[in-house]
């Protein structure tokens, strides 16, 4: 919820850019966001991984539902080289310990973990989140029983290329994960054209990019649905500022019947931002 672009402009598909100017660090973000129930109440979850210089990190927020922090563990680099360990905070005169073990997950590009990994939190002997595909660990470590009550409603990404840029998605909670590619050449033409595929199936196309930077249409995927807004801005006419580049961004959105156009933040769907960095 923190940090995330709003499509929702007085056109009502513009892309806003909240790290223009960010540096080469800011690509190798991942955060994700879960809502779940805490104390009766709904609350976020904010999953982040990151990945510099030092070696990869790992924090984990839970705000209230006026995004408010209600607590927050943060796994620095040379913590994270230990691979396991856990954390424990008081919170409302209740106890939140995190569980995790990463030490044999596999990493490919991104600072998420691909598989063999898991993260847990309890509260009140309540599994309120775990993420990984070694679930089965998670609960025997914690001592809980499935299933979590967290729901994935977002996920904010960096990435970066020349040409084409590449992620793996998963569009609902839960649902199987998709290869999406972004493809646009903008060096040394004067009206580039913005392709979108996803498992290698081309599913949007925009042409006369120049007049077309920002825009939005919906595509399907897995039968549902699916906005897809695009702010390409900065690639075709420079980021203002000191900054030599910026991002673009893009937003895949989920759809459900008439209410689409309403905030994902309302639990109606599930989000997913890129920042498109293009490399020198």
């Amino acid at each position: 919820m923190k940090d995330f672009p709003s499509c929702f402009g007085e056109s009502g598909v513009q892309v806003s850019d909240s790290t223009s100017g960010a540096s080469k660090t800011a690509q190798n973000l991942v955060t994700c966001l879960y809502q779940a129930q805490l104390f009766g109440r709904s609350c976020v979850i904010i999953v982040t991984w990151s990945k510099n210089l030092m070696g990869q990190g790992l924090s984990i927020e839970i705000d209230d539902s006026t995004n408010q922090c209600l607590c927050k563990v943060e796994i620095k680099p040379r913590v994270f080289s230990k691979r396991k360990g856990c954390r424990s905070m008081e919170v409302k005169d209740s106890k939140i310990v995190v569980f995790w073990d990463l030490s044999a997950a596999k990493f490919g590009f991104s600072p998420e973990p691909l598989e063999d990994f898991y993260i847990a939190a309890i509260c009140d002997n309540k599994m309120i989140l775990q993420l990984g595909d070694l679930s089965k660990e998670a609960y025997r470590k914690t001592s809980t029983r499935p299933p979590s009550n967290a729901v994935f409603i977002a996920k904010k990404a960096h990435i970066y290329g020349k040409k084409t840029y590449s992620t793996k998605a998963q569009f609902c909670d839960n649902g199987r994960f998709h290869e999406v590619d972004i493809e646009c050449d903008t060096v040394g033409l004067t009206d580039p054209c913005l392709e979108i595929s996803v498992d290698q199936k081309r599913v949007m196309q925009v042409k006369r990019l120049a007049w077309k930077f920002r825009g939005n249409q919906t595509i399907l995927v897995d039968g549902l649905p699916v906005e897809v807004f695009w702010d390409v801005h900065s690639w075709l006419f420079g980021a203002p500022g000191p900054s030599p580049s910026a991002s673009a961004v893009f937003m895949f959105r989920t759809c459900l019947s008439s209410e689409r156009l309403l905030p994902w933040s309302q639990g109606l769907g599930f989000s997913l931002t890129l920042y498109a960095w293009k490399n020198e």
